[in-house]
């Protein structure tokens, strides 16, 4: 992890911890970080009649959606959707394997989980991701054989992703039953092709406001402007 990523996480982390432990005054006076609700591609989190609707296209095996996440989680979420300002439709744009394996994690349980699964995911990928460019033959193999529920599960192993999904509350089988949810893979790999023929999405992480996508938008220091400029009051 380099200086300036371990940086980030140490400033995310606090101001996630300010922004937890001030969870119920903040819930009290009406924290839309708190509404979440399965879309028909993703999860969508805030003010539903918010002024800006910004949609995310990532990828869980995707460096710069980490540190997007690192960057831009914590301001976006104190900012512009706990105020009802904006809301965030969190899409997945899949890359290979390993990322429809995370997404699916991602996704397991009700939709309340969907937050904080994807951040767990986000945050801890530089510990996870070199297992991808690492990979040794016999994981490849693992990876390879078998139906794609076994495939997908020999990837939350050698990844890491049990353990890291336990710390989310979730068991092996809990995990597991999700993993095996052939419908949700199929759901999820049909959602990124129908992304990339609406919007024409690329690259990741790509952002869209008012279902238009922003052309050379791909980090939260040239989309926060974007979304200011969006919220400022007609003349």
């Amino acid at each position: 992890m380099t200086k300036k990523i371990a940086g980030l996480v140490r400033k995310t982390a606090l101001i996630a911890g300010l922004l937890g432990s001030a969870g119920l005054l903040i819930g009290a006076n009406g924290n839309w970080n708190t509404t979440v609700k399965r879309t028909d591609r993703g999860h969508m989190i805030g003010n539903p009649q918010a002024k800006v609707k910004l949609t995310e296209f990532i990828s869980y095996t995707c460096p710069h959606c980490a540190t997007f996440a690192i960057e831009g989680e914590a301001p976006l979420q104190i900012g512009y959707i706990g105020p009802g300002k904006v809301s965030l439709d969190v899409r997945h744009s899949l890359h290979d394997p390993v990322d429809l394996t995370a997404a699916m994690l991602a996704n397991c349980g009700p939709a309340a989980k969907f937050p904080q699964n994807h951040a767990a995911l986000m945050r801890s990928q530089t510990k996870w991701l070199p297992t991808l460019t690492n990979r040794s033959p016999a994981q490849v193999q693992r990876w390879s054989t078998g139906d794609n529920a076994t495939r997908r599960r020999a990837i939350a192993a050698d990844f890491g992703f049990y353990k890291l999904m336990e710390g989310r509350g979730y068991s092996r089988p809990d995990a597991d039953r999700c993993l095996n949810d052939e419908a949700m893979a199929k759901r999820l790999s049909d959602n990124t092709v129908a992304d990339i023929e609406q919007f024409g999405v690329r690259g990741t992480p790509s952002f869209a406001l008012n279902g238009v996508l922003l052309a050379g938008t791909h980090d939260w220091a040239t989309l926060a402007p974007q979304l200011d400029a969006r919220l400022k009051p007609a003349k």
